[in-house]
């Protein structure tokens, strides 16, 4: 009886013995299998991602190149520009002349003949306005001589200034190169300054360079202006008014 199970046994176990050795390759063959497909996609995600970056690199070169071209065109724009045969350009460029005063390009791009009339407030007063030749800005951006360039508003005081203290008052008192508005023979800022440019320059064109204003709480009533006129000499624009803009009371 005892040997019977004994055998019984032995062969039950070599019976499953002989089933596990039979699946246990095709299970491994089923698992390399799974784990070479992983691999393929794997690799196809991989060469995918290559693709990409090397596009991205690409697109990368080019735009480094067009912006050296850009830098490289800038930094051949003359600094110091003796003739504008556009009003916009001739305006930008006495604009940045007075930013530096920068006088020697000033008086290139301003009337040979006709002397340039400065104006404090928007009305041109023909009485009260000063006057000077462009072939005198080298000096007098020097000269310690005082100067009435008219009457402040409000109290009525004279507005007496050097040449060089006049320009940082009521010239160049804000970054126009960058305002907030450009008007091109059209004026921009408005207040209870009556404005007679036109009548008093009635062949002549004109650029606005405006900002409508700084501290919201003042409801744009802080807006300021400067104002270059022009007339057209022989094909080029050349400057001979400068008026600056404001609100008055």
């Amino acid at each position: 009886m005892i040997n019977r199970r004994i055998i019984y046994t032995i062969s039950m176990v070599l019976i499953l013995a002989t089933v596990l050795i039979g699946c246990t390759p095709a299970s491994n063959d089923d698992a390399l299998t799974s784990l070479e497909s992983e691999n393929t996609s794997m690799e196809e995600v991989i060469t995918s991602q290559n693709d990409v970056i090397v596009s991205l690199n690409q697109e990368i070169e080019d735009l480094s190149a067009e912006i050296e071209a850009l830098q490289n065109a800038s930094n051949e724009t003359p600094a110091t520009p003796v003739a504008s045969n556009t009003l916009v350009t001739a305006a930008l460029d006495v604009a940045a002349a007075l930013q530096i005063k920068d006088m020697a390009a000033l008086t290139a791009l301003s009337h040979p003949t006709t002397p340039i009339r400065f104006t404090p407030y928007s009305y041109v007063d023909t009485t009260s306005d000063l006057t000077f030749p462009a072939s005198q800005f080298a000096t007098l951006i020097s000269d310690p001589t005082v100067y009435t360039w008219g009457a402040f508003d409000g109290s009525g005081d004279p507005i007496n200034y050097t040449f060089d203290d006049y320009l940082d008052n009521f010239v160049y008192d804000e970054d126009y190169l960058n305002p907030h508005i450009i008007g091109v023979n059209t004026f921009i800022g408005t207040g209870n300054s009556i404005n007679n440019l036109q009548t008093i320059y009635p062949s002549a064109s004109f650029v606005e360079f405006h900002f409508t204003g700084f501290d919201p709480q003042y409801g744009g009533m802080d807006w300021s202006s400067l104002i270059l006129v022009f007339e057209n000499v022989a094909g080029n624009w050349k400057l001979i008014g400068i008026v600056h803009g404001q609100w008055t009371i």
